[in-house]
């Protein structure tokens, strides 16, 4: 566990920082990206003194040139108007696979190099040819256990957290936690299906959905959202927005989740007892909700906590951790979160610690309040996960005070 609480020395002013650096990047990424993702390593692979024969180096050049106009048409017709799902497939895959390129041939093209070179080992052409067939090696294996990883059905990562205002009778209360399931392009229903059985075997008292179900509408990826109305838990079953749902006709998925027997929690709470005691369950719409136009949509903290005992402890879901800052300044004493997927292809989680205050795990922020982020159940995008797998999460609550009775 990691204490955060030391990192503001403003309230509000380092996320805001983040949040703005973050920004200034995104609005020239697009436009530096593709250039960076394919001709690095085209350089790396095909110009950095390998004297390969004349024709391979003008059939790897027209490859790399045909990824770099390509990819860019799959994902505008896949995931812009058109929402073309092989287009989307097509994009997605040639983006996975061209920043894992990327990523080492910088690395292998500059350290493996200066090994050689310092080991002396063959001539300039023997040592950039070597660079060039490690670099495509390792590429080759981390995308096919990239792939693997990335449709498994998740590991059960389980975890114990205490909670020093939560009262005996809920000592030992299960909570399992599924979120960024991203429902796609890829038809993934007997995915989704083997995912709820998992979730099942663990005889949850509580089951959460913290957002990002899918990309598309809820109309278009109702048969891969479906088994999740076959979740069983004792107590409840509660769902809150991602920032997805909102390119996707949020409603429509808020009506689904309902349809299927989950309790959206659209700033509103839920009160679970036991054995004399209680325990607050709470949910905001996600952070960007306000600006998709839906009326009545946004992230509202105190409407969720509305009428709730204050000396209760509250277990809040919000899908993205940035909300932990607002989470902590009411006194939450857990919030459930996703949205960073763990930085799902290393090394890409430098840039999601740009805009968000945890990647990954339990962390502590303020006096009380700790804040769970899920790597994610699923995928975004490229079916690739790189040192960074899924995970369906069972946390455990413990109260500081040992039960007298076992629980019911």
């Amino acid at each position: 566990m990691t204490d955060t609480s030391d990192t503001h020395p403003v309230e509000g002013e380092a996320p805001v920082r983040r949040r703005s650096r973050l920004h200034r990047l995104m609005r020239y990424l697009p436009l530096i990206a593709p250039v960076l993702l394919f001709g690095v390593p085209c350089w790396v692979l095909l110009y950095g003194g390998q004297n390969w024969p004349l024709p391979a180096t003008l059939l790897g050049t027209a490859l790399f040139l045909l990824g770099l106009a390509g990819m860019p048409f799959a994902m505008a017709r896949g995931h812009g108007r058109r929402q073309q799902d092989r287009a989307a497939i097509i994009g997605d895959t040639l983006l996975g696979a061209s920043w894992v390129l990327f990523t080492w041939s910088v690395l292998l093209g500059v350290l493996l190099r200066l090994v050689l070179t310092v080991a002396g080992v063959g001539e300039s052409q023997d040592r950039a040819r070597i660079v060039a067939w490690a670099v495509l090696g390792v590429t080759a294996v981390l995308l096919g256990w990239g792939y693997a990883e990335a449709r498994r059905v998740p590991r059960v990562r389980r975890l114990e957290v205490p909670l020093p205002r939560l009262g005996p009778g809920l000592d030992g209360f299960r909570v399992v936690l599924v979120t960024d399931t991203h429902y796609g392009p890829l038809d993934r229903a007997r995915w989704s299906a083997r995912v709820c059985e998992t979730v099942n075997t663990l005889e949850a008292d509580l089951v959460c959905h913290t957002g990002d179900i899918a990309d598309g509408t809820a109309e278009r990826r109702r048969a891969q959202a479906t088994p999740l109305g076959t979740v069983r838990a004792t107590r409840a079953r509660v769902y809150v927005t991602g920032n997805h749902e909102y390119y996707s006709e949020a409603q429509g998925w808020v009506d689904l989740m309902d349809e299927l027997g989950w309790q959206p929690l659209r700033n509103r709470h839920l009160l679970l007892e036991n054995g004399g005691d209680a325990l607050v369950v709470a949910g905001v719409d996600d952070v960007t909700a306000e600006s998709s136009g839906l009326a009545g949509h946004r992230a509202h903290l105190d409407g969720a906590l509305d009428g709730a005992d204050p000396d209760l402890p509250v277990l809040l879901l919000a899908h993205q951790p940035a909300f932990v800052d607002r989470a902590a300044a009411a006194g939450v004493d857990l919030q459930l979160s996703g949205h960073t997927h763990g930085g799902q292809i290393w090394p890409f989680h430098h840039l999601v610690r740009l805009d968000q205050p945890a990647l990954a795990g339990l962390s502590h922020h303020g006096p009380r309040t700790l804040l769970y982020t899920s790597r994610g159940t699923g995928f975004w995008g490229p079916p690739f996960r790189v040192f960074a797998p899924s995970e369906i999460t069972l946390l455990v609550l413990r109260s500081p005070h040992p039960p007298t009775s076992p629980r019911d």
